[in-house]
């Protein structure tokens, strides 16, 4: 049996609960939120333990990992402590808010000697996995172009309602690090690095300290430009897209659905099936219903663990969709093109 120490209570831990204990041979063994309430009513669902404190939860055995769903701002403090019992450590996204704090987490990890892995469900969603063999592949040819969008719509509740959502400290930014990540995750998982950036962002609808529109021009590494839109202010909000370009033609993802595989030479097996309902839940709500594809991050995660082999998202890789964050942030705020 593998057991598992939620480290937070809310909407993500919940579905983090649903994800691991779907496994077989997986229970969540303990709870931790620093509202007692939140941490005993999640517990009770699964038959955990619910601790008040941080250090009650790392104390509490058996336990050999933790997921980490808390605020943004405190994932590496928390997989910081947790690596230093001994404990496998698996964070929602982003691994934190910066690259600093990223880079803590990262050095304890390989201290402990202990896993850390990073949960972008969207890798391994099947049209992505499609996607990323097209890719990998050479299918594009030399790549050229990038364009990605995430105009999503939060309801000001979203914001007002919570004491992190839309703070700084806490979420780190507003709708690019928060709802745009894993779209940002994907892009550089597909086209490689970026090296320079240019930005602007601003709260244009709700609220809050930081930005809910963000547009970006990315220079990839490879050559090929880009460009990045991410918003919670898009009513009603639409789905997740895509679209990337090379010498050989332009394959869409529109939500989690492979739209077009547009290429010179495309295969009948290449071609996509066109999809029910391409639409992204998430485009309007932050409630996880599905916890399949979490599920698959569990799967990869607790194989990682057992191989001794990295996980699908490693913290290396988390780390990288904060830097460019990061950078797009430091652009916006000064006006000037950013190097990475």
């Amino acid at each position: 049996m593998i057991n598992i120490g939620l480290i937070g209570a809310g909407n993500i831990s919940d579905t983090h609960a649903r994800a691991a204990t779907a496994i077989p041979g997986v229970a969540v063994s303990a709870v931790h939120a620093p509202t007692l309430e939140h941490a005993q009513r999640l517990a009770a669902r699964h038959g955990a333990v619910a601790y008040e404190t941080l250090d009650g939860l790392l104390s509490h055995r058996p336990l050999e990992m933790v997921a980490i769903g808390s605020p943004s701002g405190l994932h590496a403090d928390q997989g910081i402590a947790a690596a230093r019992q001994g404990l496998h450590v698996l964070v929602e996204k982003p691994i934190d808010v910066t690259t600093a704090r990223t880079d803590a987490l990262l050095a304890e990890a390989a201290r402990a000697g202990v896993t850390l892995g990073v949960i972008f469900q969207d890798r391994l969603k099947p049209d992505v996995q499609r996607l990323k063999a097209l890719v990998d592949g050479g299918r594009l040819g030399s790549p050229i172009l990038a364009t990605a969008a995430v105009k999503w719509y939060r309801e000001p509740s979203y914001y007002r309602d919570s004491r992190w959502r839309g703070t700084r400290s806490l979420d780190g930014g507003g709708a690019l690090i928060n709802q745009g990540v894993h779209t940002v995750d994907l892009l550089l998982w597909l086209f490689g690095p970026v090296r320079r950036v240019y930005a602007k962002a601003a709260a244009k609808l709700h609220q809050i300290e930081v930005e809910d529109t963000a547009v970006a021009v990315l220079e990839f590494e490879n050559g090929a430009l880009g460009t990045l839109e991410a918003a919670t202010s898009a009513f009603p909000g639409y789905s997740r897209r895509l679209e990337l370009t090379g010498s050989n033609g332009t394959v869409i993802l529109d939500g989690d659905a492979l739209a077009a595989v547009d290429l010179h030479d495309a295969t009948e097996v290449e071609k996509p099936v066109p999809p029910g309902a391409a639409a992204t839940v998430s485009a309007a709500s932050p409630i996880v219903a599905d916890a399949s594809a979490h599920q698959r991050v569990f799967e990869d995660f607790l194989r990682a663990v057992a191989q001794r082999t990295a996980p699908c998202c490693d913290g290396r890789g988390g780390r990288a969709s904060v830097a460019l964050i990061e950078a797009i942030y430091t652009s916006a705020r000064t006006d000037r093109p950013v190097e990475l």
